[in-house]
């Protein structure tokens, strides 16, 4: 079937030239509208709700918001995981789905569950679903400054929730713009008691009497004058003294009460849940845009900066948008960095075919199909929706080898059949048919075979296909562009390359021993060959030996999932003890700020604590994020690494009730929505109550605190929380004629603050808060003698209805399908994770006991690298079967077929070798190596038996009579033929390789560890090819021989057949 389309590509070579122009276009098409990003979308498939319930204690929030919205979205279908946070005022549910899944039928099904919970949650309770945004949805960060000091944080807040933020959203693939930090307005009514009761006035009827007092209403419409006239009566509040003279009622004397009367109003900050600062230098407001997913980071990006830049001319005076972080820097670096790798290979590709092939028109067959066949890789993501990024270049860097070995191939089999028709013809090339007929035979006799060992490369990468989860979504783009890049190759060459022989080789051909490269090269191999094969079975024991020696390295790799990439930024995330309050969190990110400044290689330093407005952002007070920006490497003092950046970061910020954790922003957020923990190594604890949960979370956190190569541990303090109890004397509140509830209304309005209402004034609100005074709230003494006021205006204290006292609860409460757990978030630095996490378990296992109900779980990366190894477990024989299938369809001898298979493990030999010796753990992308490796070989094996059996059947043709002296002479032929096209292959490969094993640039840790085993792989790999491969022919073909009848000989049609 090749055969036959070789032949009709030749003779429909007209209509092959213009498909190739089409594709050209169509691809260059394509590479232009690519959408680009730094890193592929490693995010899970997952819906946020977000539930606000202000003023109400973690505990609370979980009984009767988070716990029945987590077991009524365990139900939906398709749900993976639900993971629950509750928090002071506010519940986040995580409802994470399975991979595949759509994310907008998702959303519906998740707001279709929602609607049906939502009649059993509070009626102060208000749930909305988070935006359409993933784990690298993060992509822009502003902070909003005025150095002039006109301006303070809160009407910076009101410029970026009024202005900012609804214009950014605006624009095309933003999801949502979230504020974080500076100081939300509010209208606080500060009630007087002692006047309250002496007007017997409640805070009840004060509460009614202001939302009475705020609102406008419409008359339908009026005609007057031939003329319809709307009527709208006015009402809002919009000024202090508009509040003061809010009627309440009259006292006995008629005389009307105003709330002048019972308290005061003024303007004040809202209570903070997040904050930001700047440098170091002081509070600001800012806003972080979040992308809607599927979107084109860099785009949206490029938008988002020229609305800003819009925007910054309307701002007051002395306000001015600072950046703080920006991923189009890391994208560009990122893609410019690869784009470069993949030019130079292209020169590497043009250099080496012309030095070796001493012919320049036969250099350009190979120069031209190599872009054709990225074009076409572009083609196919652009049409499925993969992003250009670090992992789907990387799949074009390492598939170039295996494209540029299939064109020269055939190319040096187009000479070798041109230059016998010269040797037949008295020194003339053919001409017209002749040629034609010439370049379609030499392309039939490789083409069959290379199609195939091209498609056992393009299935070889079928176990990266099965990757799931995070570690799936990594190199599933990789292994998407190496794949489109090796069937495009193959049907090029079967295609399009015998078309451009036939036209561009021509003239004279050069004899290969007119190369010097070339004669040099083959009198280095024949003495080697002719050793090897005069003593195969030594060849082959060397060759064991050489695998039995990877035993040593291959103990002592370590395991992780993926390095950490030097993204161009840093993310602090220290973690503070819980019950922080607002103005300590401030100061503490003041101070933590001002020490990552000192450090010459930091640009900038935007600093957060607590949460954003964004259902993306669970995060309590306690808990800080800051990005530290740095400046470009060039600016770098000598000898300055990351690594050597982050220790002495991790030096210098020393401060008493923190633990430094120092990782990478895209990768950290991303793990954070994915397991829900900051850290490489969490140790989810899970239970019935949070008092066991704790006792087991503070003996694993000591244990693990002892195990070599943890930097940090630390454990959510689940009873870190200080509490006020009001616990309600029912028999006592009933003399008084009171009710719980009324009891209760009062703990929540009067000392927590309310929110009644808000202040319309034009298109901003500001919330309406009504509250007593802080003097009689701020100790417990003053709350047990806090004045109470009923609706029959009697005036008693709280402590005659309640006993008050302070007590220890949970500042947070997490949980996972339904089950309490918590986390112990250990960081690893300077030892691998699978050794780290395997000397955790042991330790947890000998020195902890865990109370009865408690279970102890692992994740993290550490749990992608486990479940990724278990899943390659499985497909990696099956994958090994179909590769073996392909061989035998090949060459339809099992034997044959054999032999490549057997190849294979000793072509990774210089692979392990080096992955051991450049000091990296085995990981995914090593892996990934490895596999892409093994194609390569097995591609190696199945064109050296070709030209092996290509020479023996030559001889067979000429009817030479087949003894082992005349096999051993054509594998000796055949194997020198081999041995131009394996050193241009070997070559291409290593050029483009070895800048990228030692070269730095964004990517650059994984693509080295890509890259490793492969250029380890061109040592052992070319070397199995030239010698074993033929020294285990050679002996095949002997005992084939022997067991024949003496003066029986191979017939011409049993070799072309295999047989």
């Amino acid at each position: 079937m090749i055969a036959a389309v070789i032949r009709w590509s030749v003779a429909n070579r007209f209509l092959v030239v213009l498909a190739t122009l089409a594709l050209a276009v169509a691809g260059a098409l394509a590479i232009r509208s690519t959408p680009v990003d730094a890193l592929p979308d490693l995010s899970d498939v997952q819906v946020v709700i977000r539930t606000s319930y202000p003023g109400q204690a973690p505990q609370i929030v979980e009984d009767q918001v988070t716990y029945p919205l987590t077991t009524t979205m365990l139900s939906v279908p398709g749900a993976r995981t639900v993971r629950g946070y509750s928090f002071f005022g506010d519940s986040f549910v995580y409802i994470i789905f399975e991979d595949g899944t759509d994310l907008y039928w998702a959303r519906s099904r998740v707001l279709e569950y929602l609607n049906q919970v939502q009649g059993r949650l509070p009626p102060q309770a208000r749930s909305s679903l988070g935006p359409d945004a993933t784990g690298v949805g993060w992509v822009f960060q502003y902070a909003l400054v005025d150095r002039s000091g006109r301006h303070d944080l809160g009407q910076l807040r009101s410029l970026q929730d009024w202005l900012l933020r609804f214009e950014l959203k605006s624009v095309p693939g933003v999801a949502e713009v979230a504020s974080i930090g500076g100081m939300v307005r509010q209208y606080q009514i500060v009630l007087d008691p002692e006047r309250m009761a002496a007007y017997g006035i409640s805070q009840e009827r004060i509460a009614e009497a202001v939302r009475a007092a705020n609102g406008e209403a419409g008359g339908a419409v009026v005609e007057m004058a031939e003329a319809e006239h709307m009527v709208r009566a006015t009402g809002y509040l919009r000024t202090l003294e508009d509040f003061d003279a809010i009627p309440l009622g009259v006292n006995a004397a008629g005389v009307p009460v105003r709330l002048a009367d019972v308290a005061w109003v003024q303007m004040g900050p809202e209570m903070r849940r997040g904050i930001a600062e700047l440098n170091g230098e002081g509070e600001v407001a800012g806003g972080v845009a979040i992308i809607r997913a599927g979107e084109n980071a860099r785009e949206v990006i490029g938008a988002v900066r020229a609305r800003l830049a819009e925007l910054e001319r309307s701002l007051p005076e002395g306000v001015e948008i600072v950046t703080t972080y920006d991923r189009s820097n890391l994208i560009d670096r990122a893609i410019e960095n690869l784009t470069g790798k993949l030019a130079e290979e292209f020169v590497v590709v043009a250099l080496v075919c012309a030095l070796f092939l001493f012919h320049l028109r036969s250099a350009l067959v190979a120069i031209v199909t190599l872009p054709l066949g990225v074009a076409a890789a572009f083609l196919v993501m652009r049409v499925q929706g993969v992003d250009a990024n670090i992992m789907s270049l990387s799949g074009i860097a390492i598939a170039i080898g295996a494209m540029v070995d299939a064109a020269i191939v055939m190319i040096e089999n187009a000479h070798k059949k041109l230059e016998r028709w010269r040797d037949e013809h008295d020194g003339e090339m053919p001409q017209g048919a002749d040629h034609w007929r010439v370049i379609t035979e030499a392309s039939i006799e490789v083409g069959p075979a290379l199609f195939f060992s091209l498609l056992i490369i393009t299935l070889s990468f079928l176990p990266v296909f099965t990757l799931q989860a995070q570690e799936g979504r990594l190199f599933a783009p990789l292994a998407f562009t190496k794949t489109y890049a090796m069937a495009a190759s193959a049907a090029l060459a079967v295609t399009l390359t015998p078309v451009l022989m036939g036209y561009w080789i021509r003239g004279r051909i050069p004899q290969e021993d007119a190369n010097p490269i070339n004669r040099w090269l083959a009198s280095l191999y024949r003495p080697a060959i002719d050793f090897a094969l005069a003593t195969p079975k030594f060849v082959l024991l060397i060759a064991a030996l050489a695998l039995a020696t990877t035993a040593w390295p291959l103990s002592r790799l370590g395991g992780e999932f993926m390095p950490m990439m030097d993204e161009g930024d840093l993310l602090y995330m220290p973690t503070a003890l819980p019950g922080l309050s607002a103005a300590e969190a401030s100061e503490l990110l003041q101070q933590t700020d001002r020490l990552i400044r000192t450090v010459p290689e930091v640009e900038s330093v935007f600093g957060k604590a607590g949460r954003a407005e964004s259902a993306t952002d669970p995060a309590p007070l306690e808990m800080f994020e800051t990005t530290v920006r740095l400046r470009p490497r060039a600016e770098w003092r000598p000898d300055m690494t990351p690594e050597r950046l982050i220790e002495e970061l991790d030096r210098t910020v020393r401060v008493p009730g923190l633990t430094n954790v120092w990782v990478p922003p895209i990768r950290n957020r991303i793990d954070m929505l994915a397991t829900g923990i900051k850290s490489p190594i969490g140790v989810k604890v899970s239970g019935p109550d949070l008092a066991s949960i704790d006792q087991a979370a503070r003996a694993i956190e000591a244990a693990a605190r002892n195990v070599p190569g943890v930097s940090s541990a630390i454990t959510e303090r689940i009873s870190g929380g200080r509490y006020v109890n009001v616990e309600i004397d029912r028999f006592a509140a009933a003399r008084y004629g009171l009710n719980v509830a009324e009891v209760q209304a009062v703990v929540s309005g009067a000392i927590g603050g309310e929110n009644i209402g808000e202040v319309i004034a034009g298109r901003a609100r500001y919330p309406i808060n009504l509250r007593y005074p802080r003097e009689v709230r701020d100790t417990l003494d003053r709350l047990i003698a806090l004045p109470v006021v009923t609706e029959a205006g009697l005036r008693l204290t709280l402590g005659e209805v309640a006993n008050i006292e302070i007590a220890d609860g949970p500042a947070m409460i997490r949980s996972e399908n339904g089950r309490l757990s918590a986390f112990i978030y250990v960081d690893v630095r300077g030892r691998d994770l699978a050794s780290v996490v395997a000397d955790l378990r042991r330790s947890v296992a000998s020195e902890v006991e865990l109370p009865a109900g408690v279970s102890v779980a692992y994740s993290g990366q550490f749990e992608y690298l486990e479940r990724a190894a278990q899943r390659l477990l499985v497909v990696g024989p099956a994958t090994l079967l179909i590769i073996f299938l392909l061989l035998y369809l090949t060459f339809r001898r099992f034997d044959e077929a054999a032999i490549v298979m057997a190849s294979l493990p000793f072509a990774l030999t210089g692979g392990i070798w080096l992955v051991y010796l450049l000091g990296y753990d085995f990981s995914v992308a090593v892996a990934v190596g490895f596999i892409a490796l093994a194609g390569l070989a097995a591609e190696f094996g199945v064109v050296m038996l070709i030209y092996l059996k290509n020479a023996l059947k030559e001889r067979a043709d000429r009817g030479e009579t087949i003894t082992p002296e005349v096999v051993a002479e054509a594998v000796r032929e055949g194997a020198l033929l081999r041995l131009r096209p394996k050193a241009m292959t070997v070559a291409v490969i290593l050029a483009g390789l070895f800048p990228i094993l030692w070269t730095g640039g964004a990517g650059a840790e994984v693509m080295r560890r890509i890259a490793a085993p492969l250029v380890g792989g061109m040592l052992s790999a070319p070397l199995l090819s030239l010698f074993v491969i033929p020294a285990a022919y050679l002996m095949i073909r002997r005992s084939e021989l022997k067991r024949a009848a003496p003066d029986a000989a191979l017939s011409p049609i049993a070799l072309q057949r295999g047989d």
